[in-house]
């Protein structure tokens, strides 16, 4: 790395907050590389993490609806895109390092197997006596081992604290499932706390978004829920000529704008509340630090339980998500029944080939939608072709 971008870099990090992540705190690589030229650490991750074949399959992969559904709809990928925006607004106000959240938010929803939540809790249940499954654990060991682009290491080799912040992002983040190695005693960065929020925060307005758009989501039934009150209270405000339904995106801005205010105003109140100095305090202070306001959390838990109820148990959902779980299902048993039937290219090059629940597990839980759709077809229909 040259002088005038080693000085760039330092200059641009000396302006974050003391209690941001800088390149000089990290932990480093398990496996010691020479610095990138023009790219901080957690730069050089974020774009490792962009690159690699588990981020592009985001593209087919279930948010809410099942890809083929439509082509307006988010899918892993768009999704990851939004909570990558929200972040680096939040990162930005709370003068953090854009970059860590960044490439935390861009690897957070690796893990996930194909059909969304429903694909995950059927693999779960499939795994429940072979080691389990996890989607956070499972983003961990996407970019630990099963991402083969290096010659000289298996995963991507990614720093401590990107490392660490995928599998405790989580708001509920459990210390018997975090790997001794990446300290389960301690909270993880401020930029790892914010994660569950941001990803919050997208999924809730986007998901209104695709179930309006769907006619999912009655627009009667949604100007019960107090956000979206208060959302198209300021939408009205702003632009009182405008009707509905022109005015649902400015409502879904609105309510965006209203909860990352909220996030950044209510995270600074509880650091200036705990009497932290520096990134180190944060790690071994007695609670998190990121958060809402007690009000805005209350009226967000209204919002969940009305998309819960309105849009996650509509019967279209539902049928599509107990068609995930037979997929997965099905494709999980004749695997273990024949395992020989998985291509030998993926076992001969998978770090545990005689661990066959696990081969099966990262074969399926890389699928995308269309992929296992196909690969059920394959095998169950004795009219394809194999």
């Amino acid at each position: 790395m040259n002088l005038n971008t080693v000085h760039f870099l330092e200059d641009y990090e000396n302006r974050l907050s003391p209690l941001a992540v800088k390149t000089a705190q990290s932990k480093g690589r398990k496996i010691k590389e020479d610095a990138a030229e023009h790219r901080t650490m957690f730069q050089r991750d974020r774009d490792r993490i962009l690159h690699c074949a588990a981020f592009r399959r985001m593209e087919y992969k279930t948010q809410v609806f099942v890809n083929h559904e439509g082509d307006h709809y988010r899918t892993r990928l768009t999704h990851s895109l939004e909570v990558a925006q929200i972040g680096r607004t939040v990162g930005r106000a709370l003068k953090l390092n854009e970059d860590l959240i960044e490439a935390l938010v861009l690897a957070h929803d690796l893990g996930h197997t194909p059909f969304g939540h429903a694909g995950e809790d059927m693999m779960a249940k499939l795994m429940l006596e072979h080691g389990g499954f996890e989607h956070n654990s499972q983003s961990l060991r996407i970019v630990d081992v099963l991402e083969h682009r290096y010659p000289t290491f298996r995963g991507l080799n990614l720093c401590f604290e990107v490392r660490e912040g995928i599998v405790k992002h989580s708001a509920n983040w459990q210390k018997e499932k975090i790997p001794t190695e990446l300290l389960p005693e301690e909270y993880p960065s401020l930029e790892a706390q914010l994660i569950d929020y941001v990803d919050e925060i997208a999924y809730n307005n986007h998901d209104i978004d695709d179930g309006l758009a769907s006619n999912m989501i009655d627009i009667d039934d949604l100007r019960s829920v107090d956000l979206w009150q208060m959302a198209e209270k300021r939408a009205q405000q702003k632009y009182p000529n405008v009707s509905w339904p022109n005015n649902k995106y400015v409502c879904i801005s609105s309510m965006m704008s209203i909860l990352v205010s909220d996030l950044i105003e209510q995270t600074q109140t509880m650091i200036q509340k705990s009497g932290v100095q520096c990134y180190q305090d944060i790690r071994v202070h007695s609670e998190a630090l990121a958060g809402f306001s007690s009000e805005i959390y209350e009226k967000n838990q209204k919002l969940k339980i009305f998309l819960r109820d309105k849009l996650y148990s509509h019967y279209r959902v539902v049928r599509m998500e107990e068609k995930a779980k037979r997929i997965i299902s099905d494709l999980f048993n004749s695997f273990i029944q024949r395992p020989g039937q998985i291509p030998s290219d993926f076992i001969n090059q998978h770090p545990e080939p005689k661990n066959t629940a696990r081969v099966i597990c990262d074969y399926i839980a890389g699928m995308t939608d269309r992929f296992a759709t196909r690969e059920h077809v394959k095998l169950f229909n004795p009219q394809a072709k194999v």
